[in-house]
């Protein structure tokens, strides 16, 4: 899938942040990579849902690039959700970065934004707004829960329905909010959590099919 010009180069700039993945984390994402190919290779849908406590920032992040780097390197089918242990907003900081990165963002507004991010012409857009992980928007069974944050991690022991489940915390750009290094360390974020689902979608399309 041929995805917007600002979006492949942001992808194409990443090299940094790839070589900065330590051994224990390129493990984790190796096993998310086995996941979505044992998936996509059998005929069917690989589904991540990314989990924090607010589904604001970093369940967002992954959830986008989930399915971004899925459609750059050709795995189908996948789809990628977010949820939190509570729903509270899209925070519109991590909006932002995201817009930075070359995303078309539509902004219905409201107390809750459905955000519609577009991210190449041929797919359809990611829908983004805050939930609880098991809302019914999101798969009830036969997915990968994907925890972006050890406070999430540790108050759901147990996710119903969860094929697979990675602990796979980064930090919250939140601490930066309202001081001077806010937009750099959500630009941070953002590029840290792209690089490592770029990592996992190399790696899983690239597994020879009886990996």
């Amino acid at each position: 899938m041929t995805l917007y010009p600002a979006i492949q180069t942001f992808l194409d700039s990443l090299g940094p942040e790839l070589a900065a993945i330590p051994p224990e984390r390129r493990a984790l994402l190796e096993s998310l990579g086995r996941y979505v190919r044992s998936r996509t290779d059998a005929g069917l849908p690989a589904r991540m849902t990314f989990i924090c406590t607010h589904n604001s920032r970093r369940s967002h992040f992954g959830q986008v690039w989930a399915a971004v780097c899925a459609a750059r390197h050709g795995l189908v089918p996948v789809e990628s959700y977010s949820g939190g242990t509570e729903a509270t907003a899209f925070n519109p900081r991590a909006v932002a970065a995201l817009e930075r990165a070359g995303f078309d963002v539509a902004n219905p507004g409201g107390s809750n934004p459905h955000y519609a991010l577009r991210y190449a012409d041929a797919a359809e857009p990611l829908i983004c707004y805050s939930k609880v992980y098991h809302d019914p928007a999101n798969p009830a069974r036969d997915f990968c829960a994907v925890m972006t944050c050890s406070e999430a991690d540790e108050a759901c022991p147990f996710i119903p329905g969860a094929a697979l489940r990675l602990p796979l915390a980064y930090e919250d750009p939140k601490v930066a909010d309202g001081t001077p290094a806010e937009q750099a360390r959500y630009d941070e974020r953002c590029r840290q959590i792209a690089a490592e689902l770029e990592y996992m979608a190399h790696y899983a399309a690239t597994l020879s099919p009886d990996a």
